[in-house]
């Protein structure tokens, strides 16, 4: 299923989740896929922060495309399942050999007013960006306070997983504004057909 630019979600609180926040869908339903072009990775690695604003992409091509999704494939498998308990070793090994690999190197430079800005030292290749993303997932998984925060999505048609840093830790939706409004709306209809 091939979905809008406005359909890349940023709000799981991590670098890594938002990788994993590229395909949706509950179990069972066909997937959406999110990141359908090479084009769409270039857009969502700017807008995420996994390299800084005005990074050259132009290496960014089908085998990047394939291997980023592979990366997503083996941190949705690792995130959900220590969500429910326990991620398998084999994954874990293999999410530590790519977070080994040097995330690319940055730089502070000054705009042009003045003010520091980050950049790449070098056009990024495919194995430094994916390492920074599987840097961060370690991070994440490793960080007890953070593992707590790790919720699944009440939404009926959501498998997202997203950290609740919110007061109480009662937050039920991956986004107010998305999942939120849905089950709203559903409310509200529920309520109006058993009103009649």
């Amino acid at each position: 299923m091939v979905t809008g630019f406005a359909d890349l979600r940023f709000d799981a609180g991590r670098l890594c989740l938002d990788l994993v926040a590229t395909v949706g869908g509950r179990f069972g339903d066909e997937p959406v896929e999110r990141l359908e072009t090479p084009d769409r990775l270039r857009d969502w690695l700017l807008a995420s922060g996994a390299v800084p604003p005005g990074t050259s992409l132009t290496a960014v091509d089908a085998a990047w495309l394939a291997r980023v999704r592979a990366v997503r494939d083996l941190l949705h498998r690792i995130v959900h399942a220590e969500v429910d308990g326990r991620a398998a070793d084999p994954d874990l090994e293999r999410v530590n050999a790519l977070a080994a690999t040097a995330p690319p190197a940055l730089r502070a430079v000054r705009a042009e007013d003045g003010t520091l800005v980050r950049t790449v030292a070098a056009a990024p290749d495919c194995g430094a960006v994916v390492g920074r993303i599987a840097r961060d997932a370690v991070e994440l998984l490793t960080d007890p306070a953070a593992r707590g925060q790790l919720r699944r999505c009440e939404g009926e048609t959501c498998s997202l997983v997203y950290l609740d840093t919110s007061r109480g830790r009662r937050r039920r939706w991956c986004s107010s504004e998305v999942c939120g409004n849905r089950e709203r709306v559903a409310r509200h209809r529920r309520r109006a057909v058993n009103a009649r």
